[in-house]
């Protein structure tokens, strides 16, 4: 079994609700009602994903490089 790292990005809406965006996997994000829930949810979207590529034959995109930027406003 292989271990893959992906960087994940996690908002809250309007309705206070946790959405958690893969952006490596284009599609593949999840919610929860709390901050533990969504990252949960988000492991599973992200494993389901893996696995219908790998099905498919598809690569799964690995990150080389994951920089932050700070911008003044």
């Amino acid at each position: 079994m292989r271990k893959y790292k992906f960087r994940i990005i996690v908002e809250r809406d309007e309705d206070g609700m946790y959405i958690a965006e893969c952006p490596s996997l284009r599609g593949c994000y999840s919610q929860g009602a709390t901050l533990e829930e969504a990252l949960e949810n988000v492991k599973d979207a992200i494993r389901l994903h893996i696995e219908a590529r790998q099905s498919l034959g598809e690569e799964i995109p690995i990150e080389v490089v994951v920089e932050e930027v700070e911008v003044s406003v």
